[in-house]
């Protein structure tokens, strides 16, 4: 694909929501294989830099400034693969150090509209390699007359109404799930948690830094003393969890823990990095989950753990996290994850970018 002519004649693109999330859907092969242009491009159609996104699809919100993009695999064992882009809103950053577990749950729908695999039956199973992480994702859900059936009943906190359940089974591949080794490490003065069941986040007590953990998204996003805190953290975290300098990346997610307040086994605030979550992203939620399964983890000793379901609080609600936690013979650590999401078609037609940035 050439620049200039996806200028001029547009770039097929579907927009979704997928789970609390939403973002532009592209077919690889829609889009230039250099890396550098690529990720120029995707600037110039989701209109960043600028904290409105006025000029692009995107909606002024991380949550809402996502992209993925999509391709058959190579892999005998495996249908699609997906590679996701964070991209920043106010800055001209394109992030792929992390992966996204909402866009995730439209993957397989999309699949099926764009005729990467055939839908047959009432049901499509479409396995899914995240390239970001190398985790491997098993999507259910209902199909008829060769299509996804977007419509349905079910119910996901942050998304208004009701839609077609897809059923998300994801395993963790080779990568460790406490990436330090450690169950607990200390950063600048602060326990915490690292651990990575799909997203790498940092688990942290809420009141070590005087915080009931029952705070706004807008309050702890004012609170320019905290963000400089956990900034911090972040990067020294960032390094000890294998993935580098991460100042220009969006992981590792920083989780501040409380006790449940509303039935649920653990309530949370999410930082992503800067904006805090309206809600709590599908992989964080199951990072979560298996971080407060493990003994002496932060959080474990103030999660509510009475049956297998962990039941994760957030701002807008209630996110049910299927996780299976298992301590091998050789001391390490492991875990998978099953989770409900939905995800609807909105648009799809052609894109396209603005001339330049």
């Amino acid at each position: 694909m050439a620049v200039a002519d996806a200028e001029r004649r547009g770039i097929r693109c579907m927009l979704m929501r997928g789970g609390t999330s939403k973002g532009a859907y592209f077919l690889s092969d829609d889009l230039p294989a250099d890396s550098e242009q690529r990720d120029d491009l995707l600037l110039r159609i989701m209109g960043s830099p600028d904290p409105r996104q006025i000029d692009g699809l995107g909606g002024a919100h991380p949550l809402t400034s996502k992209v993925a993009i999509v391709s058959r695999s190579t892999s005998p064992e495996i249908d699609i693969d997906y590679l996701f882009l964070q991209i920043g809103v106010d800055e001209p950053v394109v992030a792929d150090a992390q992966t996204c577990g909402n866009l995730l749950a439209g993957i397989g729908p999309f699949a099926i509209e764009r005729g990467l695999i055939e839908a047959t039956g009432s049901a499509a199973s479409v396995r899914i390699r995240l390239l970001n992480t190398g985790d491997v994702a098993t999507a259910t859900f209902s199909t008829s007359d060769g299509m996804p059936d977007y419509d349905g009943d079910t119910a996901i906190a942050g998304v208004p109404g009701t839609a077609g359940l897809i059923s998300l089974e994801i395993s963790g591949g080779e990568k460790p799930l406490l990436p330090s080794g450690h169950v607990v490490d200390e950063i600048a003065g602060h326990r915490v948690t690292m651990i990575d069941n799909g997203m790498p986040v940092v688990l942290l007590r809420a009141d070590d830094f005087g915080l009931s953990g029952a705070e706004s998204p807008e309050d702890l996003e004012s609170r320019t003393d905290l963000h400089e805190s956990l900034e911090q953290l972040r990067m020294i975290a960032g390094r000890r969890m294998n993935l580098g300098d991460v100042e220009a990346q969006t992981v590792p997610k920083m989780i501040l823990l409380s006790p449940p307040r509303n039935g649920g086994a653990i309530s949370t605030r999410a930082f992503i990095p800067t904006r805090v979550h309206t809600s709590i992203g599908v992989l964080m939620a199951a990072s979560v989950a298996a971080g407060i399964r493990i003994p002496g983890a932060v959080g474990h000793d103030i999660a509510q753990l009475e049956t297998d379901l962990t039941a994760v609080e957030h701002p807008s609600g209630m996110f049910p996290a299927q996780v299976s936690v298992e301590h091998t013979a050789d001391g390490t650590w492991t875990a998978s994850s099953q989770s409900v999401r939905t995800a609807r078609k909105i648009f799809d037609g052609t894109v396209f970018p603005r001339p330049r940035l």
